[in-house]
């Protein structure tokens, strides 16, 4: 049910498009309303020109943005009288018409105008929405939605049959709307609505009001139906936790599947929906018509891959091998499809699956970023609602194959996905970084999600690693990092935290072992206790934080990197320190020796030698730094100037200079490197390599 949100104080004290973003984001926010990133919204209103010269002007959606967060500086404006004389011409390809149309806009720096413009142009309204609400799109997607819409709405509105945004269709709408004076509403066929007021309330109350009535109709066909939802139950989901434990098992041979030609972040989501439509009778058939408007197959791909496995009776195997036969089935599919419909000059996406549907577990979709991931999830929850609509109205229909192709490679579909930001380096690639919380894991954190990462900061700090996480995502205004709580001595926490780290994003691509501590004793005061903490948390905390990811990167198929944070110690014999140096000698060994065996696997790893960081660091924070300084008959305060001084280049290093370094020995960059370690220490003699 359409809840009204508008607020006739607030909108009343809002003037000009400040009243167009209101009603907007209200109308945005609802996505049982809007889809992320569809639908548009326009006002028209007399404004001056530089001359002091009155003109009307609409502003309407620019293109790429999403109604739920778009601000002022996201419509554009363009001059009505120079629009309105298009309608009487009889055609206009797209090119000519976005050309024709830049030049009304009122101001070149403006975004460029939605696709759908003319649309609202050719309205003789002066406030127009256009949105894809899921009881309108399950009414114009119903192979009997035209005379249903007849008992819903009677002649208050007109029906368009299915035609690509863009000229046409705007001059379809306005000479039906001009013909039915009595029209309050359009119906586009497998498309969405249209409805308009003389007031910003008023078209916000007419377009909850429309919705309204087909919600109402939808729901008393549904309730006087025999017919259970998509055709009733076939299968029954597994536990909660199994379910949980088995997307962890599957999602990284999913990424190394779907990521054969470019990596992606996968999402899983067991939501009582998904769970109530992947387990019916209907979904592999219904699931298999085609996306429900054409704002969802941008993000969802025409159709999902459904996997047929049977969670009662199917073990793990099974379903890996499914999975594998289905995606490698989807990719060569979609590879025909590409083929049969494409035109001089289309380059194929990405053809592996952007939605995964597994019986008993949920969906698994998928996306460059966590954000587009979720994106593609949240547009099949609204596919699915759309669904259940239209199969309680009659039969689910959709675009035809050749339509979809026509959207999914329309030019100017194309550029919406030409306004996104370049990729990094790290782009749709997985962190998971240990000591998340300490100056040289924050640091590292903070420069590869600014190289493109997602990260994952574990940390027995969980507190301060999740402030780093919030920190991230704040900064990034996306969910780029998590905070794990992690002590690298157990086993069953590390294989834990890694869990949570695929079933969050979907698998590991680079880990930093940088978790530490650090002890001072004279050898012969060096206790057992002190010696087993040092080589517990510095040798078998890297090592099984390496081995556990290690599995994950093999099964994944597409590589990885490791970067190990030793020390100058791991080849420079510490005074006072013989636990913590050997320790440390222990991590640069194992590096080398997984880099030995991970070759073949295209898995890298490398060691970063920092010397002295005090910055930021918990270990300098406490009895290290009491010990270290006595250890060099010097006062704790005196320490920083102590290791200047120590170095060939008379230099403090700190934790974004190991974090550059880091980055570097992760990415691509450093591509055929492996085996190798990097002093990052100011230049200390006694630590250059031999």
């Amino acid at each position: 049910m359409p809840i009204s949100h508008w607020n006739a104080e607030i909108a009343e004290s809002l003037t000009g498009v400040d009243q167009l973003v209101y009603r907007s984001n209200l109308l945005g926010n609802d996505r049982t309303i809007c889809n992320w990133g569809g639908g548009n919204t326009s006002m028209k209103v007399l404004q001056q020109d530089f001359r002091g010269t009155d003109n009307l002007v609409m502003f309407v959606k620019g293109s790429g943005c999403d109604l739920a967060t778009m601000t002022a500086k996201n419509f554009t404006g363009l001059r009505q009288r120079d629009m309105e004389p298009l309608v009487h011409r009889d055609v206009m390809p797209d090119e000519e018409m976005v050309d024709y149309l830049t030049h009304c806009m009122v101001d070149s720096k403006h975004p460029r105008m939605s696709i759908e413009t003319l649309l609202h142009a050719f309205l003789p309204h002066p406030h127009v929405d256009h949105t894809h609400p899921d009881a309108i799109i399950s009414l114009c997607c119903a192979d009997n939605g035209l005379s249903l819409a007849r008992e819903i709405y009677g002649d208050r509105f007109v029906w368009v049959p299915y035609i690509r945004p863009g000229f046409t269709l705007s001059k379809q709408i306005a000479e039906a709307v001009q013909a039915n004076p009595k029209c309050e509403l359009v119906l586009m066929g497998k498309h969405g609505l249209v409805t308009w007021g003389e007031t910003s309330s008023e078209c916000y109350d007419k377009t909850l009001a429309v919705i309204q009535e087909a919600e109402d109709f939808i729901d008393r066909r549904r309730n006087s139906s025999v017919n259970a939802l998509f055709g009733g139950v076939n299968y029954k989901s597994l536990p909660v936790d199994q379910r949980k434990r088995l997307a962890t098992e599957i999602m990284p041979t999913i990424r190394g599947c779907v990521g054969k030609d470019i990596p992606s972040i996968l999402r899983f989501d067991d939501s009582p929906d998904i769970l109530d439509f992947v387990n019916s009778m209907d979904a592999p058939s219904l699931s298999q018509v085609g996306a429900a408007c054409p704002d969802h197959l941008v993000h969802t791909k025409r159709t999902p891959l459904y996997i047929k496995w049977d969670p009662a009776t199917d073990g793990t195997d099974k379903l890996l091998e499914t999975l594998i036969a289905g995606i490698s089935r989807y990719r060569s599919e979609y590879i025909r499809y590409f083929d049969e419909y494409k035109c001089s000059g289309d380059i194929m996406f990405d053809p592996s699956p952007r939605v995964i549907l597994i019986p008993g577990l949920g969906m698994i979709s998928t996306g460059k970023s966590a954000d587009l991931a979720e994106v593609s999830g949240a547009l099949y929850h609204r596919a699915i609602s759309v669904m259940a609509g239209a199969t309680a109205l009659g039969e689910f229909v959709s675009l035809s194959a050749g339509e979809s192709f026509a959207v999914e490679y329309w030019p100017l579909e194309l550029y919406k996905l030409s306004l996104a930001p370049p990729e990094a380096d790290f782009s749709r690639r997985i962190a998971f970084i240990t000591g998340g919380a300490g100056g040289i894991g924050s640091a590292t954190a903070r420069q590869l999600v600014k190289e493109g990462a997602h990260v994952v900061l574990a940390d027995l700090n969980f507190e301060g690693a999740q402030l780093a996480a919030e920190e991230i995502n704040a900064l990034t205004k996306s969910k780029r990092a998590i905070a794990v709580r992690m002590d690298v001595t157990s086993e069953t926490a590390v294989k834990e935290a890694l869990m949570a780290a695929t079933i969050e994003y979907g698998g590991v691509d680079v880990v930093i072992n940088n978790a530490g501590l650090a002890t001072s004793s004279p050898f012969d005061q060096t206790s057992l206790d002190e010696w087993n903490l040092n080589m517990n948390v510095l040798s078998t905390g890297y090592f099984l934080v390496a081995r556990e990811a290690f599995k994950i990167m093999k099964t994944q198929g597409t590589g990885g990197s490791m970067v190990f944070v030793c020390s100058k110690n791991s080849i420079y014999a510490g005074k006072n320190a013989s636990a913590y140096s050997t320790a440390k000698a222990a991590e640069l060994h194992l590096a080398r020796c997984i880099a030995a065996e991970g070759g073949e696997f295209g898995i890298r790893v490398n060691s970063v030698m920092p010397d002295a960081v005090l910055a930021g660091s918990a270990i300098w924070n406490g009895a290290w730094r009491t010990e270290r300084a006595a250890a060099y008959g010097i006062d704790p305060d005196q320490l920083e100037e102590y290791y200047r001084k120590r170095t060939t280049l008379l230099v403090n290093v700190y934790p974004d200079d190991i974090a550059q370094t880091i980055a570097f020995l992760a990415s691509k960059r450093a591509a055929k490197t492996t085996g190798c370690l990097v002093t990052v220490d100011g230049g200390v003699p006694a630590a250059f390599a031999r």
